[in-house]
């Protein structure tokens, strides 16, 4: 999946609303996504690099605007799709993979 460069740069930050489920806020120059999903959900992108999108694999965790998000990689990029599937999606951003690796151990720290 080809993605545009927003920078290297992308800030990861964990709001713990309620405990078991938190906001995953991403922010760049020029964007922010906000999306929610339980912090055992976000321990499993730990294994985001399985997730190979050459191979149609992906991740489903979370919500963002009221539908599903799924998480998958391609080379060194990092790709998440919003939408009702992974497939047929309505947007998507590409980030580095660290980015997803930052909110994995993230969570991890709080289960």
């Amino acid at each position: 999946m080809p993605g545009c460069d927003h920078g290297r740069v992308v800030n990861v930050t964990l709001d713990d609303s309620d405990g078991s489920v938190v906001l995953v806020k991403l922010q760049a120059e020029t964007w922010e996504l906000n999306i929610w999903a339980p912090v055992a959900d976000l321990a499993r992108l730990r294994d985001i690099r399985q997730a190979d999108w050459d191979s149609r694999r992906s991740i489903a965790v979370g919500a963002c605007a009221g539908s599903s998000v799924f998480w998958t990689v391609s080379e060194d990029q990092a790709a998440i799709l919003i939408g009702r599937d992974d497939e047929t999606w309505d947007m998507g951003i590409s980030v580095p993979i660290e980015t997803i690796d930052e909110i994995a151990r993230l969570a991890g720290e709080r289960l």
